[in-house]
């Protein structure tokens, strides 16, 4: 790399102002990149700016797209948002439609749901819809994979009834004892596909739609409703904040419609929300409960801290989500992640990619703290 480049990008990451002793001058294209930048990261008395109306941000939206690229995009646009508090010009159509649709975005719309004018309505549901069948292309399948064969090794036994052998397998693993004296294959081990059931393992995803938890309440909505569809589960979704509502029977209608019955905001009672997920909770040893929360309780904590350890003594797998997103570790109550590890149950962070092993996982009853640590994925420590 040239000096004259080295210049120009630390030109254009300090900004140009005096103390950045670069002393470079931009031109053509840069200067316009530059005013890019300066409209968020610079100080006000800088000539970059968003103002406060719907073209100025349509026109920065349509300039950050041409200059960078859509990962860099998503980023700058989340940032606007939050440092400029940009939340009420998302409400007007031509902004929408410049804008790079991504999860956080998706989040932000959900929470203002309430505010959209009537004339902006169509426009958000398709910004939305956009970033929701990108979400299910992405991850639909690949959930579907890692739970339909989790799904298919649990229903196999190896005390079959007669009808429920399945030959191909049986004959395979006993090759070993063929007798060449009577020509046959003694079957010391049989395997079989087992009972049909109408549904083999419950779930219920019990997640926290706080201000802080909402591309985690985008995620969670998508994998309940893949996990819906599939027969040999049982699922339940539950969202609150200082009130419950549960969604399940929503998981089969349109995932868009699914996301705007969610309401992003308020407080936290997670003590009432496990309250009325553990009467959901019909078959403990073959339900599969996730908790997605930071765990900032509002309400009380004693009694929340008994009831999970009541929810887990009763032999359902409990699992604790402190994040289900694609950023890094997340802003969590360590005092609190920290006890019910102690209980446990794990609490950790997890990606939107790692999230079908899990619940595969836990479907085939491994444990998952060792899971975890096979993922590299840091979990809760209880406290001696």
């Amino acid at each position: 790399m040239s000096q004259s480049e080295r210049e120009r990008r630390w030109r254009l990451i300090l900004g140009g102002e005096q103390a950045d002793g670069i002393g470079s001058t931009l031109q053509g294209e840069d200067v316009r990149i530059d005013q890019c930048l300066s409209a968020v990261y610079g100080q006000s008395k800088r000539r970059g700016s968003l103002a406060g109306s719907s073209p100025n941000l349509a026109r920065w939206l349509g300039d950050i797209r041409q200059y960078f690229p859509s990962s860099v995009v998503q980023v700058m646009q989340k940032d606007a948002i939050e440092r400029l508090g940009l939340e009420q010009l998302l409400l007007e159509p031509e902004v929408l439609d410049a804008v790079e649709a991504d999860v956080h975005l998706v989040a932000t719309l959900i929470t203002l749901k309430h505010l959209v004018p009537a004339r902006t309505k169509d426009t958000a549901r398709q910004v939305v819809r956009r970033v929701v069948d990108d979400l299910m292309r992405r991850l639909e399948q690949p959930m579907r994979q890692a739970v339909s064969g989790a799904l298919n090794r649990a229903i196999r036994n190896r005390r079959p009834r007669l009808n429920e052998i399945d030959w191909h397998r049986t004959i395979k693993a006993n090759l070993k004892h063929y007798q060449p004296e009577h020509r046959t294959i003694v079957p010391e081990v049989r395997i079989g596909f087992g009972r049909k059931r109408s549904s083999l393992r419950d779930v219920v995803l019990c997640v926290d739609q706080s201000g802080s938890m909402a591309t985690s309440v985008v995620y969670s909505s998508i994998f309940a409703a893949v996990m819906a569809s599939l027969p040999a589960l049982s699922t339940r979704l539950v969202v609150f904040d200082t009130a419950v509502v549960d969604l399940s029977d929503a998981l089969h209608e349109d995932p868009v419609d699914l996301l705007f019955g969610v309401q992003l905001g308020g407080g936290t009672d997670i003590n009432r929300a496990l309250a009325y997920s553990q009467e959901l909770i019909r078959r403990p040893d073959e339900t599969i409960f996730v908790l997605i929360s930071d765990l900032y309780e509002g309400g009380d904590e004693t009694d929340m801290l008994k009831r999970a350890a009541s929810i887990k003594a009763s032999g359902t797998e409990f699992i604790t989500l402190l994040a289900l997103s694609d950023e890094g570790a997340p802003f969590y109550d360590h005092r609190m992640a920290a006890q019910y590890a102690a209980m446990g149950i794990p609490a950790f962070a997890c990606t939107p990619d790692q999230f079908p092993a899990l619940m595969a996982a836990a479907i085939s009853r491994e444990d998952i703290t060792a899971w975890a640590a096979r993922e590299e994925i840091v979990t809760a420590r209880g406290r001696a």
